[in-house]
């Protein structure tokens, strides 16, 4: 497939990359969204106007794109946008959708025998001039591509480079670009420079990789490289834009916001260069807040939930989550509520009163003593001869769940759990009763990220004038269930930081038992937590859907057995 390179263009190209945050299936709207943005764009002198991955329709759309309707439907939008930008004919849009497969017939096709493709359209002139499929399907991590998608390599589709006023382009989806043969592929039919389109979910460092590795793939091969990306929630991923274009030296040139929409213009011009506006990238605490602002944002606009619960207890996860949901959704849509039990401290009403007027949402007050009482003593007859134990712990947490889900159910908002992963993994939590809840914030913060990004949201207030939104005294106090006298984490629990870093090395990186206690950790600790890890994992079935800020998260990243006897 060698080739003579092409001649260099001889003019500039301004390109814009359409940062933006598609809802998955409402098509119309996301098409509405492209086309007022192209037209904006274009108005500005952009030519070439590249949308990110899957724009048409969102991402991911999982088993929609299963649905004969909905592949019609995307299609039918397809169409749309084409004529809807028909009188722009100098206009080059690269539109991220899927489509059906060649000789794949949508009213007879087998579900399991997928042949659609994840596609970028070159769209001018009010046609579809040419369509790139993608090569490479990611199926690890929140991946599952191959469920849905064939490659344009086994459909028999080769790579595409387009002509745009002079300049051949190359286009490439998401993964295609972290290998060398789909960019070699399409460096080899003359491209000048490459187009990327992507949907990307975010975890912390992600940014930084991306940069890298297309930093490296454009220096290789000495071409230009743009990189179109979403921004927004979808269930428990989210998108972080920060779309970027890099020279042919592979220094990066242009960078949009993080999790923000925005237009990125660019100029690609001969010889490589490339200009453009560069956004500062945010702080690792910064990146992660915003992650989880996005999340919980996203989450109930899109779900059109009127707001959130929280159940406020004094302690430093319910506050995290508040000052999250706070800062995603206003103080007019939060509403907390404390429920007491004979256990709780004095503090505990203090702080979490205190910190509900720092940030001024509604704050009521359920002591749970009668319930509770009224449960003991139905109990009892049964629960004769044995002493009082988890279960009654328990029983609280459910009191309390119960009595979220009412409010839940009676106005409306969803109740926003408040257990993070070091919790999670564990079982250092109840079933239906602080698991009780639509939207998990923190699910994916180990608890010693809860401690620094609680700190890290004080600072952030005190350096801008604001009252801290967390009392100082619920970040400093050891943390408590308050479920029983005098109960602290620990009392079960190794100390944090060397739970965490155990579940970190076990579960994110896969190191065995034997390579951790190598490590350094005290075979007991390593023991009991990767046991409680195993056994939790039907908790973790019935757990709400969070949002995902690490490598790999509980949920989609993470699909192991109930039932498993493997130990090691």
């Amino acid at each position: 497939m060698n080739r003579e390179p092409s001649a260099a263009p001889s003019t500039a190209l301004n390109v814009a990359l359409l940062q933006f945050n598609p809802v998955v299936g409402d098509l119309a709207g996301n098409a509405r969204q492209i086309v007022d943005q192209a037209r904006l764009a274009y108005a500005k002198g952009a030519r070439l106007v590249v949308t990110p991955e899957m724009a048409l329709c969102g991402y991911p759309p999982e088993d929609l794109l299963l649905r004969p309707a909905f592949m019609q439907a995307c299609d039918a939008q397809v169409a749309h946008v084409a004529q809807a930008l028909a009188d722009l004919p100098d206009l080059h849009l690269v539109l991220g959708h899927p489509v059906q497969g060649p000789g794949d017939d949508v009213r007879t096709r087998s579900w399991s025998v997928p042949r659609r493709l994840n596609a970028a359209s070159l769209l001018q002139g009010g046609v579809v001039r040419a369509t790139y499929a993608k090569r490479e399907l990611p199926n690890y991590q929140v991946f599952d591509e191959r469920r849905y998608f064939v490659s344009g390599r086994e459909a028999g589709l080769g790579p595409v480079v387009v002509d745009v006023l002079g300049w051949r382009v190359g286009l490439l989806v998401c993964e295609d670009a972290w290998f060398d043969e789909p960019a070699l592929a399409a460096q080899s039919l003359g491209a000048q420079a490459l187009v990327v389109i992507n949907a990307s979910p975010f975890h912390a460092g992600k940014r930084g990789e991306r940069e890298a590795r297309m930093g490296d793939r454009a220096r290789n091969l000495g071409l230009p490289l743009v990189y179109a990306h979403l921004t927004g929630g979808q269930d428990e991923v989210v998108f972080d834009g920060a779309s970027f274009a890099v020279d042919a030296h592979g220094a990066v040139a242009a960078r949009a916001a993080s999790f923000a929409d925005e237009t990125l213009q660019v100029t690609l011009l001969p010889g490589g260069a490339v200009q453009g506006a560069v956004a500062q990238p945010l702080s690792d605490e910064a990146e992660i807040w915003a992650a989880l602002v996005c999340g919980v944002r996203d989450y109930v606009g899109k779900n059109g939930f009127p707001g959130a619960i929280i159940g406020l207890s004094g302690g430093i996860d319910s506050a995290l989550v508040l000052a999250i949901a706070v800062d995603a959704l206003g103080a007019d849509k939060v509403r907390t509520v404390m429920m007491p039990s004979p256990y709780t401290a004095d503090i505990s009403w203090i702080d979490a009163r205190d910190m509900a007027d720092r940030l001024g949402v509604r704050h009521d007050e359920i002591a749970i003593a009668p319930e509770f009482e009224a449960f003991k003593t139905s109990l009892a007859p049964l629960f004769e001869g044995r002493a009082e134990d988890t279960t009654e712990e328990n029983i609280q947490a459910r009191i309390r769940g119960t009595l979220l889900m009412a409010l839940s159910n009676k106005f409306g908002a969803i109740v926003l759990t408040t257990g993070n992963k070091s919790e999670m993994a564990t079982g250092y939590c109840t079933l239906y009763g602080d698991m009780a809840g639509g939207f998990a914030v923190i699910k994916d913060l180990a608890k010693t990220l809860v401690y620094r990004l609680a700190r890290w949201r004080n600072t952030q207030a005190a350096a801008s004038g604001q009252l801290e939104p967390i009392p100082e005294r619920i970040i400093t106090r050891p943390p408590s269930a308050e479920l029983r006298p005098d109960q602290t984490d620990q009392d079960s629990l190794p100390e944090y930081e060397v739970l965490d870093a155990i579940l970190e090395r076990y579960m994110e990186l896969d190191q065995s038992i034997d390579e951790i206690v190598a490590a350094g950790f005290a075979q007991a600790d390593v023991d009991k937590v990767t046991r409680l890890i195993k056994i939790n994992e039907y908790k973790r079935r019935q757990a709400p859907v969070g949002i995902r800020i690490t490598h790999r998260a509980f949920g989609r990243d993470w699909r192991y057995p109930i039932t498993s006897r493997f130990r090691a």
